[in-house]
């Protein structure tokens, strides 16, 4: 028999190994389920690794995918380090675009240039707006915040449906759910001309710095980590749980909500039911890809996102399922826990228990003489 015995202090040349085998692991699993659909596993893999870095409009592309889930990753890891589980961040996503969405189509025929500005702040409150429900319902009620920022994802959901299809749809749009072309001053400038590519990747980028920054610089950042590691510390040092609640909660639907406000005004240029497209849960593999560090879930994120586009080249190329992208992110979470798993545990042998139990009657000593 077998058993997970724990190690004192996991090696730090295998910690830092642990993603890489994971990727390993991934890539062979790959090549495996290429071969199961009798595809060539060199392309396949090609497909993923190879062609999304291939040249700059490919990058550009890559950015677009990976600024949403380098925003929302970066909120989550926040709340994960702090003990705090926020399930929902697809739902504050889709509150940050429907609120940036509410700016963009009534700000007026000739809003100024900077309105974008306001467009992403609107995108912000949103977001932090629908984070702050499931961060109430647990203080004031001690609800469960995975089951009510989940439920919460559903809720969403159907507000942005109920709009599309209602009273935001476009009139012009010919019956299409889907709300008029924003004005061209609300949208997210592009970085180039002729590429998709937009000031969203910096905005990103710096936000990452100040999350580094608050969580390894500032006494609130300290806070969150101490309530991560040991609540009961926490409280006997006398921190506020509510306010490591709200400000993890808050903090991390601001940020989902920038990054919906990012998608609706950025690529998209629009409202439509099809703005969810999972980012909010990807991010929870992309923040514990990342090992829930700030700098981390920045190369995690560019990685997912070369999942997203080898899974839509798969689809257009070799004709296969573009749920292909989903099997490679399982496949690298579960790596990454088996890796981990096996870092911080070493694997003992054990020996087999006694048919009759761990108290077995010993055999009588023959009588001396």
């Amino acid at each position: 028999m077998l058993r997970l015995e724990r190690r004192e202090h996991p090696p730090a040349s295998l910690l830092v190994a642990a993603p890489f085998l994971a990727l390993l692991a991934t890539v062979l699993a790959g090549a495996a389920l290429f071969s199961l659909f009798g595809a060539d596993p060199a392309r396949g893999l090609a497909l993923f690794f190879v062609e999304p870095l291939k040249d700059a409009r490919a990058l550009s592309e890559l950015s677009v995918k990976a600024t949403p889930l380098l925003l929302v990753a970066l909120g989550l890891s926040a709340c994960f380090r702090s003990n705090v589980w926020n399930i929902g961040a697809e739902g504050q996503f889709i509150a940050g675009a429907v609120f940036a969405t509410g700016v963009a189509i009534h700000g007026g025929l000739h809003p100024p240039r900077s309105i974008f500005i306001a467009v992403l702040a609107a995108g912000a409150l949103g977001g932090a707006a629908w984070a702050a429900i499931p961060a109430f319902l647990r203080h004031r009620y001690h609800a469960n915040e995975i089951l009510v920022s989940l439920m919460l994802v559903y809720v969403a959901e159907l507000s942005l449906d109920y709009l599309v299809y209602g009273p935001w749809k476009d009139p012009e749009g010919y019956n299409f759910p889907q709300t008029i072309l924003f004005p061209s001053a609300t949208r997210v400038p592009r970085l180039v001309d002729g590429f998709r590519a937009n000031v969203g990747l910096p905005v990103a980028l710096f936000a990452v710095l100040l999350v580094w920054l608050f969580l390894f610089r500032t006494a609130r950042g300290f806070e969150l980590e101490v309530f991560g590691r040991s609540p009961r510390a926490a409280r006997y040092a006398g921190y506020s749980e509510p306010v490591a609640l709200y400000t993890a909660f808050l903090g991390s639907g601001a940020l989902a909500g920038l990054a919906g406000a990012l998608e609706a005004a950025g690529p998209l240029g629009q409202l439509t039911p099809h703005v969810p497209v999972g980012y909010g849960f990807a991010g929870i593999i992309v923040a514990f890809v990342g090992r829930l560090h700030p700098f981390g879930v920045v190369v995690s994120s560019f990685l997912m996102s070369m999942f997203y586009i080898g899974g839509e080249l798969a689809q257009s190329r070799l004709g296969l399922p573009k749920s292909l992208t989903l099997v490679f992110q399982g496949v690298l979470l579960f790596a990454l826990l088996a890796c981990d798993s096996l870092v911080r545990y070493r694997v003992r042998g054990a020996a087999a228990p006694s048919p009759l139990g761990e108290k077995a009657i010993a055999a009588p000593e023959p009588p001396a003489g």
